[in-house]
């Protein structure tokens, strides 16, 4: 009789975790379309409600680190003065590991289209993502 309440509770519980990221990873997804949607407007402020809003949040790019959400923002600014230099955004998810219920590691490729001569950029990041109350914040990124 043990053996067997045992693995229905280790079946039911197997098909909880596994709903669980699944549904942690369609969240996720969203952030990051809504992202791409924000970034290809032109609205950075709304491109930046993907990231935890901290001034713990790390920000890895090729100028080395860069810590908290205004500063981030700030920077973004100063790299992309307009929609144009913005251009459009797109993400190619490489891999989603869920490291527990309430992080996420996301790889992948990013991309630019851009009409201005400087021309399309394109490159890989990984994120952490995590779960607070309101939903799923970027609190480090790591892009090159």
């Amino acid at each position: 009789m043990l053996l067997s309440f045992s693995l229905a509770c280790t079946t039911a519980c197997t098909n909880k975790l596994a709903l669980q990221a699944s549904t942690a990873k369609k969240d996720v997804r969203a952030v990051l379309e809504e992202q791409s949607i924000c970034w290809s407007r032109g609205d950075l402020e709304c491109y930046m409600q993907g990231y935890w809003k901290s001034d713990s949040l790390l920000f890895i790019g090729s100028r080395g680190l860069t810590y908290g959400w205004q500063h981030t923002l700030d920077n973004y600014k100063r790299g992309y003065p307009d929609a144009s230099a913005m251009g459009q955004l797109s993400f190619n998810i490489k891999e989603m590991r869920q490291l527990s219920p309430e992080t996420m590691l996301v790889v992948g490729k990013w991309r630019l289209n851009r009409k201005v001569a400087a021309g399309d950029l394109e490159g890989h990041f990984s994120v952490i993502f995590r779960k607070f109350s309101d939903g799923w914040r970027i609190i480090a990124d790591h892009s090159s």
